[in-house]
């Protein structure tokens, strides 16, 4: 259960960065793709760090961010490619 919720977290988390950053924003469907990787990445590294999620907030807040990190991330790489 709490992989889901940190997948869809993290689409949410991909699409709502995208929303707000236009200039990196890669579309509804790839920023939740990027979003979903994210969440569950960033779900993951909390965990290895000993960073306790283990709430269901933590956890929405935790995959929410690596999904709209990552897709920053991917956004500004994007980006430098076109350049």
């Amino acid at each position: 259960m709490e992989l889901i919720i940190s997948l869809l977290s993290g689409a949410v988390g991909g699409n709502l960065a995208g929303a707000l950053l236009k200039k990196f924003s890669l579309g509804t469907l790839w920023n939740s793709v990027v979003g979903i990787l994210g969440g569950g990445l960033g779900a993951e590294l909390l965990n290895r760090f000993g960073i306790d999620i283990s709430g269901i907030i933590g956890n929405i807040a935790g995959s929410g961010v690596g999904g709209a990190v990552l897709m920053v991330i991917i956004g500004l790489i994007k980006s430098a490619m076109k350049k």
